[in-house]
């Protein structure tokens, strides 16, 4: 932990061992680690003084519900912490005590009492039908090579014509490409049918012809100028220029693209339960976000058709 913590050498070898755990069991990333881990500390560190000393493993069975919600209380007022940033505080000090009870350390309630603190849905902020156009028909008069303007737009058709992440996108093999649909693994492993509309497969092959690397069937499609596989980074940068020309908000990012692409397809009577299996989400209450997004139609719609619109 980067800060000094108030605890004894007994808290401090389960901590390490706790980590160990996370790392090669549970096979966290490494910045979700290091989140967990900087809340964990935090916690710790406020229970010290709260309790008056160093948390001990008999500090830490006395522990209440009350004092989890002063932490928190403390953390919200002091810090003006959001409750999404509280609520994965919470996960990680969860975390942390499981695996004391898993290990035979300590079992506790306090934690099961206290409730998650529900963070407020953000909806994703779309870009317009007219301006996710411009942003695909604008790439090639930001690069002067004609392969590479191809490559970038055809990144960037992906993401908005197929709702594609850009992690997605970037994985494409040419033999994926074969079929009228695309067959993408997501987070999680779910694997979903997308239909390749001619628009966005004639971006795509445009891109191949004009591609100076020889690719594989099997080989991801989109390559860097020396021949690797494409970094995300790259698109990202030229997202940011595509925003400086056109004039278009911090928000317009290549994540953006795909929720115009909901949004969109929404605006223009798509089902819901489509746009799921279509985005790709396990539960039905992520894409119902976008209903929100789409109020102002859905509320022309009301006044035009409702006899006392």
């Amino acid at each position: 932990m980067s800060t000094a913590l108030i605890v004894d050498a007994e808290i401090e070898r389960l901590i390490a061992a706790w980590q160990r755990d996370m790392r090669s069991v549970r096979r966290l990333a490494d910045k979700t680690l290091e989140a967990y881990t900087r809340d964990l500390g935090q916690f710790l560190n406020f229970l010290g003084p709260h309790y008056g000393g160093q948390v001990t493993l008999a500090m830490l069975r006395e522990m209440r519900p009350a004092d989890i919600r002063a932490f928190m209380a403390v953390r919200r007022q002091n810090n003006g912490v959001e409750a999404r940033s509280l609520a994965r505080g919470l996960s990680a000090i969860k975390s942390f005590f499981r695996f004391l009870e898993r290990e035979g350390v300590l079992a506790t309630e306090a934690l099961n009492i206290v409730r998650t603190p529900k963070a407020k849905k953000s909806l994703p902020k779309a870009l317009t039908i007219g301006e996710a156009k411009a942003t695909i028909e604008a790439t090639d008069e930001m690069e002067d090579r004609p392969w590479v303007a191809a490559r970038d737009m055809a990144v960037i058709s992906l993401c908005y014509g197929a709702g594609l992440r850009i992690s997605e996108a970037l994985a494409l093999s040419r033999v994926e490409l074969e079929g009228p649909v695309l067959r993408i693994t997501g987070k999680g492993g779910k694997t979903r049918m997308v239909p390749l509309i001619e628009s966005v497969r004639a971006s795509v092959e445009a891109y191949l012809k004009l591609c100076p690397f020889p690719l594989t069937p099997s080989q991801p499609l989109f390559r860097g100028v020396k021949g690797g596989v494409l970094s995300p980074r790259l698109i990202q940068k030229r997202m940011e220029q595509l925003r400086s020309a056109l004039g278009l908000p911090p928000s317009a990012t290549p994540h953006a693209l795909r929720h115009s692409f909901a949004t969109h397809l929404l605006g223009r009577g798509g089902d819901l339960r489509a746009i799921q299996e279509l985005l790709g989400h396990a539960s039905l209450s992520t894409t119902q976000i976008y209903t929100a997004v789409d109020t102002d139609r859905l509320l022309d719609a009301y006044r035009a058709a409702h006899p006392r619109g």
